[in-house]
């Protein structure tokens, strides 16, 4: 009881820090997954439809940044994109190497929905007269996104853990408030466990609104 005494007082003076910390990785998670998949969106497309020259080096790019651990990814953007005159803020470089590893996986899963349709699809659509972007939207991405919704669920899940990297170059994301606060109070295990229980409500609402999203789209029985 004396231990819990000590720390909701402790909770309580840390709930701002806590707060503002879950507000900056929220913002890191969403803009990492959205930008990430719409990179990984003309990815696939690259990889599936486009010239030889241009999907040789979007695959060997890929094949790059999935071969490596997304923590070395975030360093290199930190401090080899300063080497060469990029100066990027801790969020800013933190935001791109996410982005960049999110696509990746996204561009793959993509890949893969596409070349699971049916070949006619594309040859019908422009046989009635509709581009390739029209055709994209309308036929392909629809059904394509019925399969490659459940690994894209993944992927974002996949994200905010790896926003918890991001402290290692000074962003100020939850993980690193944690570890300010505990600094101060010696409280480890409490605040990691609370850290845990807030990171493991926000993966599990991804995945309950990917469930929501997968009966959204799924065809009738």
């Amino acid at each position: 009881m004396s231990e819990l005494s000590h720390f909701f007082p402790e909770l309580w003076l840390a709930r701002w820090s806590i707060l503002q910390g879950l507000g900056m990785s929220m913002l890191i998670s969403v803009l990492a997954i959205s930008l990430g998949t719409l990179l990984g969106v003309g990815v696939g497309l690259v990889l599936v439809y486009g010239r030889l020259v241009p999907r040789i080096a979007v695959r060997a790019i890929l094949e790059y940044v999935r071969g490596t651990p997304v923590f070395v990814l975030i360093l290199a953007c930190y401090y080899l994109l300063s080497k060469i005159g990029i100066q990027l803020t801790a969020f800013q470089a933190g935001v791109f190497a996410l982005t960049v590893f999110c696509s990746s996986h996204v561009g793959e899963t993509l890949r893969g929905a596409l070349l699971a349709l049916p070949k006619g699809q594309m040859e019908a659509a422009k046989a009635i007269g509709l581009t390739f972007r029209q055709a994209f939207i309308y036929i392909l991405a629809p059904q394509a996104m019925r399969q490659a919704l459940p690994s894209w669920v993944n992927t974002a899940a996949e994200m905010v853990k790896a926003s918890t990297l991001l402290s290692v170059i000074g962003a100020v994301e939850l993980m690193l408030v944690t570890r300010q606060i505990i600094a101060r109070n010696f409280m480890s295990l409490e605040f990691y466990l609370i850290a845990g229980i807030i990171y493991f409500l926000i993966n599990f609402s991804i995945e309950r609104f990917g469930r929501y999203l997968e009966r959204r789209v799924a065809l009738p029985s």
